[in-house]
């Protein structure tokens, strides 16, 4: 279920459009030389897991022409495989120099669906469809990515706690590959597409872990957050269950407008307050 596409390896014959390009960390669209072609990197991998992780790995060389440019959070747009179209990759990890170079890291676009909070969906939605509409919908936060499917099952899918975008697609008790029987994610840019099928059926059946994600990550940015979303979950006192979130929904620290998105935690207070909190 995981696929590693080796791209570049010193292979300067390579034709232009399958040499990586570093993008600026606020470029949405990729269709120019941004800040240049890495044609000096001396291997890129991308690794895919279905339904679960999607990372670049570079090695670049410190005497690069680009070295300086490869910072956090800046763009690697690359083909991920043979006829497929590039993908924006956005670096979270940069190693040590050791020998003259160094490794860079970067995760697909894609994970910014771990930090755009989504209120509570309460109304069933009976198709993914529906549910993928419904989430878009109640996005806290601004939601620069669309969704599409051409699944057509029906089940149930509710929410009703804030949640992350990406943990409603999958990888959770009730997200909705739980709730309309599995299916595979491609994530192309800013485009997530569910498809009953992806690729041809071998017969394996996929079993899904408590997260979409499965990331081995040293010191990088994934440690930061620039707010948070609060909500605290209860009864009240004739036992009605009841959601108390915050008018604002998010609060942010006043250093948010330096990184390229706002990176927003859930923060579950419902342990800590005994008693139904006010705003």
């Amino acid at each position: 279920h995981s696929l590693r596409i080796h791209i570049l390896q010193n292979h300067p014959e390579l034709e232009q459009n399958m040499i990586p390009v570093l993008f600026d960390a606020n470029f949405t669209t990729f269709y120019t030389n941004g800040l240049g072609r890495l044609t000096d990197a001396i291997s890129c991998y991308v690794e895919e897991d279905r339904n679960g992780a999607y990372e670049l790995t570079m090695e670049y060389p410190v005497d690069g022409i680009h070295f300086e440019d490869l910072t956090y959070s800046n763009i690697i747009n690359a083909v991920p495989a043979d006829g497929k179209s590039a993908q924006p990759f956005r670096i979270y990890y940069i190693s040590k120099p050791i020998d003259g170079k160094c490794e860079i890291k970067a995760e697909h676009i894609s994970y910014q669906l771990s930090h755009i909070p989504v209120d509570p969906i309460t109304t069933e939605q009976t198709n993914p469809s529906a549910a993928l509409i419904a989430i878009k919908n109640a996005c806290a936060e601004s939601c620069p990515f669309t969704f599409w499917t051409d699944k057509t099952s029906t089940g149930t899918f509710t929410s009703s706690v804030p949640a992350s975008v990406r943990s409603l697609l999958g990888g959770t008790q009730g997200s909705i590959l739980d709730a309309f029987g599995g299916g595979e994610y491609e994530w192309d840019g800013y485009t997530v597409k569910l498809y009953q099928n992806r690729g041809s059926d071998n017969g394996v059946t996929l079993r899904y872990g408590k997260n979409i994600t499965d990331l081995k990550q040293e010191e990088n940015i994934e440690s930061t957050i620039t707010g948070v979303y609060p909500f605290w979950k209860g009864q009240d006192t004739d036992g009605t269950s009841v959601l108390v979130t915050l008018t604002e929904k998010g609060i942010h620290s006043s250093t948010a407008a330096n990184y390229p998105y706002q990176r927003t935690a859930l923060l579950d207070c419902s342990s800590e307050l005994s008693e139904q909190p006010t705003d």
